[in-house]
C-alpha cells in the first residue's frame, strides 16, 4: 500500500514535564542534604564500563530532506528533483549537495546510508520507530514510549564509560525520548545553556573538602533513609529526581567534566572553525565531553540564526524549503566537517562514531502552497550520515529509485541501523528486558548489523 503524507498540520515539538526540562541551572537548587544523599548513592554504585566507545548524535529534528542533502536526483522527473545540484566528493560516485562543499572534501571519512525506510508518518511516532526499532504511534503530551529507545538501552546496559561521568549528556535536549519499562533514571543530563553565549562560563562545580567530609559522614544514615522512602514512594517520580540530581552531583565531583565545559581552553581558530553559534559550539563541546568520558552525547540541531525555520520540517505551508536550506545547509556543512576533522586530528576516529540523522525525510515530490515550494512528511526513503567509529567509510550503502521515493537496493530498516549502533557501543543484540507485564522483550524486533559498515 502506498504511503501518503499526513494532510493535517504538523504539530511541532511537544512540551515535556518540568522534571526532564531541568538543565545545568538546576544545580543551584540542590541543597546540602540533597548533595549528601547524592554522594552516598554515587559512592555505593560501581562504575560499569563496556569499553571505551562513544557516540555523538547530531539530530536534525523535523527530518532533513534526502533530496537536498545526501541523495539528490538531478536527472529525476520534473516536480521531484529540487533546485540544488550534487557535487562530487573525494570518493567517486559519492555525490552530495552543492551546499555541503566542506563535507565533500571528506568523502573518504563518510558513509551514507541511502536506503533506510519505515512507515511512521509523524514526528513522535517516527522518532519512536527510528530509535527503538518498534513501530511508534502518535501520542499527546506527556509523551510515553512503548519501548525503550537506543539511548536508554545503551545507558542501562553499558552504564558509565568512566566511573563518575554521566553516561548520556544532551545539548540541549533529546526529543520524545524515554526508557519505557526500563524505569526511571536513564534520562540524559541536559545542558541547556548556549556555549556560544557571551555569559557562558564554566559552572562553579567545585566542592570544598569540608562538604565532601560531611557527605561521607552521613552516607549510611542517608542510604537507610532512601531505602525507607523507596518503599513508600511507588510513583517513580522520586527515583527520577534522585537520578537526575545524582548526575548533577557527578558533575560536581568530576574534574574532567568540569574542564570539558571550559571552551576557553580551545584555540580561537578551533572555535571559529566550528562556528560561533550555538550548534557549532555544542559540537565542539560534544568532542570535549567524549574525551572526558561521556559515552553518549546528543546535539539537537533544529535551526540556525537567520532562519524562518525552527526545524528541518520543510512544509510548503510554512516556508520555502530552498530558501531555508540555503541558510541551514552551510551551517550543517561547517559543524559536521569541523567535528569530523577534529576527531581525526585527535586520533578519535576509531573510538567515536558520529551519526547525523533525523526521524524521517520529506516527500520526493515538491509541493506548493500559494506558490511556496516545500516537501511534506515522508519516511519511505531517508538518508543517514556516519563518520568514524572504526567503520568502513568512503561509501554509500543502499540506493533509492529514480524519484527518490523508495529503496531500489539494499533496503534497510531502523532495526538494522540500531543493531549496528548497539554492536558498536557494546550492547549484546540478544539483550531482553521484562516489559510492564513481565514478558521478556528483545531490544529490537528485527534487524542485523549492516555488514558494509562493520
Amino acid at each position: 500500500m502506498a504511503f501518503t503524507p499526513f494532510p493535517r498540520p504538523c504539530p511541532g515539538t511537544l512540551s515535556r514535564r518540568a522534571l526532564v526540562q531541568l538543565g545545568l541551572s538546576g544545580l543551584g537548587s540542590l541543597t546540602l542534604p540533597d548533595l549528601l544523599r547524592l554522594e552516598s548513592q554515587a559512592a555505593s554504585r560501581t562504575g560499569r564500563s563496556a569499553g571505551g566507545k562513544s557516540i555523538i548524535v547530531l539530530w536534525l529534528w523535523g527530518g532533513a530532506s534526502h533530496m537536498e542533502t545526501f541523495d539528490l536526483k538531478p536527472e529525476g522527473p520534473l516536480g521531484f528533483r529540487g533546485e540544488f545540484r550534487p557535487i562530487a566528493t573525494s570518493v567517486p560516485s559519492l555525490d552530495i549537495s552543492e551546499y555541503l562543499p566542506q563535507l565533500a572534501t571528506q568523502g573518504d571519512k563518510l558513509a551514507i546510508i541511502r536506503s533506510l525506510h519505515h512507515n511512521s508518518p509523524g514526528h513522535v511516532d517516527s522518532t519512536h520507530t527510528v530509535m527503538t526499532g518498534y513501530p511508534g504511534k502518535d501520542a499527546p503530551p506527556p509523551y510515553r514510549p512503548d519501548y525503550p529507545d537506543f539511548w536508554a538501552v545503551a545507558s542501562k546496559v553499558c552504564g558509565e564509560r568512566v566511573s563518575g561521568v554521566p553516561a548520556h549528556i544532551a545539548l540541549p535536549r533529546v526529543r520524545f525520548n524515554g526508557a519505557a519499562y526500563l524505569g526511571a533514571g536513564l534520562e540524559p543530563f541536559r545542558i541547556r545553556a548556549d556555549p556560544n553565549a557571551g555569559n557562558f562560563e564554566v559552572p562553579n562545580l567545585q566542592l570544598d573538602s569540608q562538604m565532601i567530609h560531611r557527605f561521607r559522614e552521613r552516607r549510611n544514615l542517608l542510604s537507610r533513609f532512601d531505602g525507607l522512602r523507596g518503599d513508600i514512594d511507588q510513583s517513580g517520580v522520586m527515583d527520577s529526581l534522585d537520578t537526575y540530581n545524582r548526575k548533577a552531583a557527578e558533575l560536581l565531583t568530576s574534574g574532567a567534566v568540569r574542564n570539558a565545559f571550559d571552551l576557553g581552553r580551545e584555540k580561537k581558530q578551533t572555535r571559529d572553525r566550528f562556528g560561533r553559534h550555538a550548534v557549532g559550539q555544542r559540537c565542539l563541546l560534544a568532542r570535549r565531553l567524549v574525551e572526558a568520558g561521556v559515552r553518549l552525547v546528543t546535539i539537537d540541531f533544529p535551526c540556525v540564526p537567520g532562519q524562518k525555520a525552527f526545524s528541518w520540517d520543510d512544509h510548503a505551508s510554512v516556508w520555502n524549503i530552498f530558501e531555508q536550506m540555503k541558510i541551514r545547509l552551510p551551517v550543517l556543512d561547517q559543524v559536521t566537517s569541523a567535528l569530523i576533522q577534529d576527531l581525526h586530528d585527535r586520533g578519535l576516529q576509531d573510538d567515536v562514531l558520529l551519526v547525523v540523522m533525523g526521524e524521517m525525510s520529506h516527500t520526493p515530490r515538491v509541493h506548493y502552497v500559494k506558490g511556496n515550494p516545500g516537501r511534506e512528511h515522508w519516511a519511505r526513503a531517508m538518508s543517514v550520515l556516519l563518520s568514524g567509529g572504526g567503520m568502513t567509510m568512503g561509501q554509500a550503502v543502499g540506493a533509492t529509485n529514480a524519484r527518490g521515493s523508495l529503496p531500489a537496493n539494499r533496503p534497510l530498516v531502523p532495526g538494522d541501523l540500531l543493531a549496528t549502533l548497539y554492536r558498536y557501543i557494546g550492547v549484546p543484540l540478544d539483550t531482553q528486558f521484562e516489559d510492564h507485564a513481565g514478558r521478556p522483550t528483545p531490544i529490537l524486533p528485527e534487524g542485523a548489523p549492516i555488514d558494509e559498515l562493520i
